[in-house]
């Protein structure tokens, strides 16, 4: 307060015997001024500008009064607003009445409003890495024993990542002819790209078809019982996605990815090592039961030699943390995407992740919470993102295996939040199960064609798409190799439904 009413008198030029915290009276004055003459200039940065960002206490009640009175429709003005101060306040020699008054007699223009909030900001901003800086300089001398330095750096690294994506002033409403600019360019660089796909290709051209490749900022989940693929699937696509990475330079010297894409991949179940196998398993086609007992050719080691050779050179990044929650995740995929760059992530899967609230909670909500914090992570980086999720058991029970979209565990949200939804279904790995035991059985047959017709196939059903139409697509899937890919021969066309 003492410092508002120095800020009106004639500054004095002695040295400060400390360093002040970063801060700019005048400019708090000449916002709240041009605030109280004209209430338009209040929604001009009410939308990341609140009363905490404002350095004098006396300021932030100011701001907060007349926050309060302009959203109840009414006006803000020294007159109203004086009744919620205290009477007998002081500012140096005035009152608060005469320092109202003062300040919107001496109101700049509304023009200027939103450039003087925009530097309250930055200011507060500055403020803020202050405070985290001391927090962490002082917890690192103290060293409780509750905190240790690795839970020091995830809680220091939580609170940046919080300043930089919070209340930043880079949103709101934007002219329908700046979407429309940015309509097209999606559109040329769809015919620029390999595969004329307006999404990251996901290699495998009859999903691409029917997708048009995966749609920055979607999120897509990727759902099937256990068994049928749902992890194979997702390596295929990211590793298809990682291969063919091919960067273009921009004109500021950034990069950008022209076809394929730098790839995270959440692996809460699976390690790296075995993320890895499989991946080796699917390029080089050897058998990933052969890779771990070590039963395997010269020739064959020396694909996989090779081929590892290849993958050191791919974009493709696994973390294997398990039971990971969905702040950490965000903030580490934040963190990939300013370091390396992110065109995809993969997170397998939902169910083995934690919410942000407290052990114990209601599964319902805290599935809500992560995939609606999937959501606005693929929209804040831009960036699709494959969720892989489990299915009910009542799939078991029905006659038709088929997955439906009420099959989704804690479904609600998962399929409110979700841009497609893709079920993964092998009606081999039923049928297998039904085989007769005695191949003299009258019925085997008939199981022997069944089989036969399903064999090394799968499906992928498109339960739900915002961009385009549902339905199925037929693959091929090799087990022994863990590997989906196109039908090679065009007359199993006849079993994909529109």
């Amino acid at each position: 307060m003492n410092d508002a009413a120095r800020k009106l008198s004639p500054v004095q030029p002695t040295e400060p015997l400390y360093r002040e915290a970063p801060n700019n009276i005048e400019a708090e004055q000449a916002l709240l001024g041009a605030i109280l003459v004209n209430n338009d200039a209040f929604y001009r940065v009410s939308d990341f500008l609140k009363p905490d960002h404002l350095y004098e206490p006396l300021h932030r009640k100011i701001f907060e009064v007349a926050s309060e009175i302009i959203r109840m429709g009414k006006t803000a003005n020294p007159v109203t607003i004086k009744t919620f101060l205290p009477a007998d306040q002081k500012v140096g020699d005035l009152t608060v009445a005469q320092y109202l008054a003062r300040l919107a007699s001496e109101a700049v223009t509304i023009i200027n409003a939103e450039d003087y909030g925009r530097a309250i900001y930055d200011l507060a901003l500055r403020r803020s890495l202050i405070q985290i800086g001391e927090d962490v300089v002082n917890i690192a001398y103290d060293a409780p024993l509750d905190m240790p330095p690795q839970a020091q750096i995830e809680d220091t690294e939580r609170r940046l990542f919080a300043l930089a994506e919070n209340g930043r002033y880079d949103g709101g409403f934007q002219s329908f002819s700046d979407a429309v600019a940015q309509a097209v360019d999606m559109a040329g660089a769809a015919f620029e790209r390999d595969g004329n796909l307006s999404g990251i290709s996901t290699g495998i051209m009859s999903l691409d078809a029917k997708m048009g490749g995966l749609q920055r900022s979607d999120l897509i989940v990727l759902a099937g019982r256990p068994g049928m693929g749902k992890t194979s699937l997702a390596t295929n696509i990211a590793w298809n996605i990682a291969a063919a990475y091919e960067p273009e330079v921009l004109p500021d010297g950034s990069f950008k990815a022209k076809n394929g894409g730098v790839v995270g991949f959440y692996s809460l179940e699976m390690s790296a090592e075995q993320l890895a196998t499989r991946i080796m398993s699917e390029q080089t086609e050897v058998s990933s039961s052969k890779i771990r007992r070590g039963d395997i050719t010269e020739h064959e080691f020396e694909k996989l030699v090779g081929f590892s050779q290849t993958m050191q050179k791919v974009p493709l990044f696994i973390d294997q943390t398990g039971g990971i929650s969905i702040a950490q995740l965000a903030a580490r995929a934040r963190r990939l995407k300013r370091q390396r760059g992110l065109d995809f992530l993969v997170v397998d899967y939902i169910q083995l992740m934690t919410g942000a609230g407290k052990a114990g909670e209601n599964r319902v909500q805290e599935i809500t919470q992560i995939t609606t914090g999937l959501k606005s992570l693929g929209k804040e980086l831009n960036v699709p993102i494959v969720a892989l999720s489990q299915l009910s058991r009542q799939v078991e029970s029905r006659e038709d295996k088929r997955p439906q979209l009420s099959d989704l565990r804690e479904s609600g949200s998962i399929e409110q939040d979700a841009d497609v939804v893709l079920f993964v279904f092998r009606e081999e790995y039923y049928v297998k199960n039904l085989e007769p035991r005695d191949p003299a059985d009258p019925k085997y047959p008939e199981w022997e064609a069944h089989m036969d017709k399903v064999k090394g196939t799968a499906d992928v059903i498109i339960a739900k798409q915002r961009h385009g139409p549902t339905g199925t697509v037929k693959l091929a899937f090799q087990s022994e190799f863990t590997r989906f890919a196109d039908l090679a021969d065009p007359t199993f066309i006849q079993y994909e439904e529109p």
